[in-house]
C-alpha cells in the first residue's frame, strides 16, 4: 500500500513536471509562430480578380524592373483613341532632340488640319502657331487639329508622318500596334480627302501603350512635364484656357476635379471614341516608385478615372522597390580583375548602377537572395577609372511574382592602371616562369 502510494506522488510529480515542459514548449512555440504568420500576411498578393475592374483591357507595369503587375487582355489590340497622340508627340519630341526642328519653328495650319474634327483647337486654314504650342495643345487638350498640323509640318503630309510612327512603333517591340492617322480618330471620322487608301483603324493593346510610357519616360520626360500641365492659355484672345482632360492629376487636389486627384499622377494622356470606349494611360510615382497604368475600353469618362485608380492602388498598397546592390558597390566574390600589361596586374572593380527588385510590401531586404553571373572582360593597361572590366547580372524570383526579374550592370574598374614598362614586363614574364616550375 506504502508502494503504491509513493508511485502514485512520483507519478504525479513527473506529470506535473511534463506538463510545465508542455505548457512553455507551447508559449515558445505561439512566441515563433505569430512573428511568422504576421509576415506571411505583411506579403501576401491579392489576386488580380480582387480588383473587380469593369473595363475591356488593362495592365500595370513597374518600369525600372519591368514587372507586370495586373494584365487583364493586355496584348489584346483595340481602339486607343487619342492615346495614339503620345507616338505623335514622342517622335515630334524626338525631332526637336535630334535638332530636326526646333519647339519655336512656327507652322501654318494647312487644309487637312483645319477640317479635323473631334477634340480640337479650332485651328484655322492659315493660322501660325510655334511648334510648341501646337505640342501643349494636342497632349493637355487632346487636340486633333494639332495633331495633324505638327504632322504635316515635318514630314510633308500626315500620311508620310504615320509611315514613321508604325516604324517607330516596330523599333519600340510594339507589336500589336497599327496606326492609320496622328490623331487617334477612326477612319470615317477623318476628312474625306485626307484618308488613306488602304482599309483599317488605329490599334494598340494595352501592353504596348504601356511600352510606349515607358519610352516616354526615358527618353522624353519633358512630355510628361506638358501632360502635368491642369491647364493652357493656347491664344492670348481665348476666353478661357484649354483644361487638361487628366482629371486624376495631384495638381487637382484643389480643383473642381479634387475628387479624382491622385497623389503622385503626373501624367499622360486620355482617349475617347465610339469604338474605343473610354480609355486612360497614366503614370504616378511614390516613395521612389513609379508605375504606369493603362485602362482601356471603360464604359463612362469617370470611370476611366475610377478603373484607374484601383490599378494603381493595387500597385502601390502591395509591392515596393528595393535595392539590393547600391552603386559604385563591390561584387561579392569578384573584389579583383586581371590586368594586362600594367602597372599592376590586378584592380578592384565596382558596380556601375545600382540594383532594386520588386517585391511584395514588407519583405526584408536584407534576406533577399539572388544569383548572379559576372562576365569578365579583359583590362588592358594604360586605361582609366571606369574603365568597363565586364558585365553583371542579377536574377531574382519569388513566389507571388509572375516573372523570374533580371537586370545586368556594367562592373567597372575602380582605379586608374597605367601601361608598364617593357623592362617591368620583361621580369614579370621572366617571374612567372620560374615560379611555375616551383
Amino acid at each position: 500500500m506504502r508502494e503504491n502510494k509513493e508511485g502514485s506522488k512520483t507519478f504525479k510529480r513527473k506529470y506535473a513536471k511534463g506538463r510545465d515542459y508542455f505548457i512553455s514548449f507551447m508559449i515558445l512555440l505561439c512566441l515563433f509562430v505569430i512573428p511568422v504568420s504576421a509576415f506571411a500576411e505583411a506579403v501576401k498578393i491579392p489576386s488580380i480578380q480582387s480588383v473587380n475592374l469593369e473595363l475591356r483591357s488593362a495592365v500595370l507595369v513597374e518600369p525600372v524592373t519591368g514587372q507586370v503587375l495586373l494584365s487583364i487582355n493586355a496584348d489584346q489590340a483595340y481602339a486607343p483613341a487619342s492615346m495614339t497622340k503620345m507616338m505623335t508627340g514622342y517622335i515630334i519630341a524626338d525631332k526637336v532632340k535630334k535638332g530636326a526642328i526646333s519647339w519655336n519653328d512656327v507652322v501654318t495650319v494647312k487644309e487637312n488640319a483645319s477640317q479635323t474634327i473631334g477634340s480640337r483647337a479650332y485651328l484655322a486654314l492659315g493660322e501660325t502657331h510655334t511648334v510648341q504650342e501646337l505640342f501643349t495643345a494636342m497632349l493637355v487638350h487632346s487636340a486633333n487639329d494639332a495633331a495633324v498640323a505638327l504632322a504635316e509640318y515635318v514630314s510633308g503630309s500626315e500620311q508620310q508622318f504615320v509611315t514613321v510612327m508604325n516604324e517607330e512603333a516596330k523599333r519600340l517591340g510594339m507589336e500589336k500596334s497599327y496606326y492609320i492617322n496622328v490623331s487617334g480618330l477612326d477612319l470615317t471620322d477623318m476628312p474625306l480627302p485626307f484618308r488613306p487608301q488602304e482599309q483599317g483603324e488605329n490599334v494598340m493593346s494595352a501592353m504596348d501603350v504601356a511600352t510606349l510610357v515607358k519610352s516616354i519616360i526615358q527618353d522624353h520626360p519633358e512630355m510628361l512635364a506638358v501632360t502635368s500641365m491642369p491647364s493652357y492659355q493656347f491664344r492670348a484672345s481665348d476666353r478661357e484656357p484649354f483644361v487638361n482632360t487628366n482629371w486624376m492629376l495631384e495638381s487637382n487636389k484643389d480643383s473642381q476635379y479634387k475628387k479624382y486627384a491622385y497623389e503622385g499622377l503626373d501624367g499622360l494622356k486620355t482617349g475617347f471614341t465610339d469604338s474605343a470606349g473610354y480609355c486612360f494611360a497614366s503614370t504616378a510615382e511614390r516613395d521612389g516608385m513609379r508605375l504606369i497604368s493603362v485602362v482601356m475600353g471603360t464604359k463612362s469618362m469617370s470611370k476611366r478615372f475610377t478603373e484607374t485608380k484601383k490599378v494603381l492602388d493595387y500597385g502601390f498598397d502591395h509591392f515596393e522597390l528595393k535595392q539590393v546592390v547600391a552603386a559604385k558597390s563591390t561584387p561579392k566574390g569578384m573584389e579583383m580583375v586581371p590586368v594586362k600589361s600594367g602597372t599592376k596586374t590586378e584592380v578592384p572593380v565596382l558596380t556601375e548602377q545600382a540594383v532594386s527588385f520588386l517585391v511584395p510590401k514588407g519583405s526584408d531586404a536584407s534576406q533577399l537572395s539572388y544569383q548572379t553571373n559576372f562576365v569578365p572582360q579583359e583590362l588592358t593597361a594604360p586605361f582609366a577609372a571606369g574603365a568597363k572590366a565586364g558585365t553583371i547580372t542579377y536574377t531574382y524570383e519569388i513566389e507571388g511574382m509572375d516573372m523570374i526579374q533580371e537586370k545586368t550592370v556594367n562592373v567597372v574598374a575602380a582605379d586608374e592602371v597605367e601601361k608598364a614598362s617593357w623592362v617591368r614586363l620583361l621580369f614579370r614574364s621572366i617571374w612567372e616562369v620560374v615560379s611555375g616550375l616551383f
